[in-house]
């Protein structure tokens, strides 16, 4: 757990009646940063204080079912009111990213406002300097886990109730691989237990998220795994590179891509699974390991990215193919200093 100049406790302290809130995620959000960012709005909104949601961009269709999703400003789509918000706010909650850059356009507003940020997240290395309090604790499931944390912390546990349990399940399940991943832990049962006795809908919940898609999605996925996959077995590793012609051809929306990268992890032998995907402006990687695969420090050393042990992103403007030999080429170097360190 990183420690901060001031524990996320001083909010309890600080935050006045008449304070503006917002709370923002990652782009592209997934259920976990959306079901926290929401569950964290209900619960304030519950308080009578001024709260917003922005994200970055778009979301997938997936999540549109979310209680209070319709209240969420796209930053993009709406640039000027989302900019009179942040303006505006007293206090910035940040949630399910610990660097301003996972913000994309919104990044160089973050780091000019004077506003007190606040951070909530559970991936590896944060920049602790850029916020004025918070938390990070890489061995949370979810960033749902520790909004739902936060909420007994704040000792106004009463608060919780079915649209709040709603959220932070999604964002649980989701980011624990439906309670399959190592990361669920004893605490994630007893908190999914507590959320269920509020009547939640949890099949319902499992169905919006994973079975949500139109058919184009599974004919694409289809086509990817048929001619896009290239198995390397001598590094037990599988990569998917996405031109965008197949992006354009398949009709492929936000959250389309969802999951994608794990489907090599169900080869044998295959330890660590790559997703690269061609976007207008960047390529984007997606990178996932069972065990003893460190896609954290890989994404940080050759992409530009970071995020968990097993679970990692990270993003470049070469092209696509360069992409591909470019990883070839760190995932040799990298397995060699793997194996020299042993």
């Amino acid at each position: 757990m990183h420690r901060f100049m001031k524990e996320i406790n001083i909010v309890f302290e600080e935050l006045k009646p008449e304070d503006r809130i917002v709370i923002t995620m990652h782009q592209k959000p997934d259920p976990d940063a959306m079901g926290s960012t929401l569950a964290l709005f209900h619960f304030f909104d519950k308080q009578g204080y001024q709260v917003i949601v922005i994200s970055p961009t778009n979301w997938a269709d997936f999540l549109k079912w979310m209680p209070g999703v319709e209240k969420v400003i796209d930053f993009e789509a709406n640039n000027t009111l989302a900019k009179e918000y942040l303006f505006a706010a007293d206090w910035i909650f940040c949630l399910d990213h610990n660097h301003f850059s996972r913000t994309r356009h919104m990044e160089s507003i973050l780091f000019s406002l004077s506003s007190k940020k606040v951070l909530i997240d559970h991936h590896r290395e944060p920049d602790t300097a850029s916020f004025y309090c918070g938390i990070s604790d890489i061995r949370k499931s979810s960033t749902a886990e520790m909004v739902y944390d936060f909420i007994l912390l704040s000792g106004k546990k009463e608060l919780l109730d079915r649209d709040i349990a709603t959220c932070l399940y999604a964002g649980v399940m989701s980011d624990t691989g439906s309670f399959r991943f190592s990361s669920t832990t004893p605490s994630v049962h007893f908190m999914v237990a507590e959320l269920m006795g509020f009547g939640i809908d949890h099949p319902r919940i499992h169905t919006n998220i994973l079975d949500n898609f139109q058919e184009n999605r599974l004919r694409f996925i289809g086509h990817v795994l048929t001619h896009r996959l290239e198995v390397l077995y001598e590094h037990n590793t599988a990569i998917i590179a996405i031109p965008k012609s197949d992006i354009l051809r398949y009709h492929i929306k936000t959250g389309d891509t969802e999951g994608l990268v794990n489907y090599p992890l169900s080869i044998q032998g295959i330890e660590m699974a790559a997703l690269l995907i061609d976007r207008d402006e960047e390529r984007k990687w997606s990178f996932r390991s069972k065990e003893t695969f460190d896609c954290n420090t890989f994404a940080r050393k050759y992409f530009r990215g970071g995020g968990h042990y097993n679970a990692s992103g990270g993003r470049s403007t070469d092209s696509l193919e360069e992409n591909v030999n470019q990883f070839k080429k760190a995932l040799k170097e990298f397995n060699a200093l793997t194996i020299n360190q042993k």
